[in-house]
């Protein structure tokens, strides 16, 4: 785990990767390419030596939960404890629709449009609201048509 955009050659990654002779700074320089968008986040990020002989290697970040994105962009903590009665808060479709593109390579969504409703269910569940509606209505009205991705 290492935090978005903040990856460093001390532990964990140097003293694993050091006696494998890579080049550790190119490794640290291609991760935190890799992981500018998350950061003040923890990433899960893996490296696998494919060939110890020729230091050839592949680096694999995981993403953050849909959850925690929504709460980072929204600049909040944690959810409403009880989403029926309170709102956590209120964010705009420009915010889901950027969760929603950073999730895209993990959803099953094969669309913006169904990846935004995917995230707008996650909305649901934290007790957020979107440009002042329900979630679930946001939903419907891009449904019908009324809202374009």
């Amino acid at each position: 785990m290492v935090e978005g955009g903040k990856a460093s050659t001390g532990p964990p990654l140097g003293p694993a990767l050091g006696p494998l002779g890579l080049n550790l700074g190119q490794i640290v320089k291609e991760i935190n390419e890799k992981t500018k968008d998350f950061q003040g986040m923890q990433v899960p990020v893996t490296i696998v030596v494919l060939d110890p002989a020729t230091k050839k290697y592949e680096i694999k970040v995981g993403i953050p939960p849909t959850s925690a994105l929504i709460k980072k962009e929204m600049g909040i903590e944690k959810g409403a404890a009880k989403r029926k009665e309170a709102v956590a808060g209120n964010a705009r479709l420009d915010q889901i629709k950027k969760v929603a593109q950073m999730k895209m390579d993990s959803m099953l969504a094969n669309s913006l449009q169904a990846a935004v409703l995917e995230v707008l269910g996650t909305c649901v569940s934290l007790g957020v609201n979107v440009e002042g509606k329900d979630p679930r209505e946001v939903q419907n009205l891009i449904k019908r048509g009324e809202i374009k991705i």
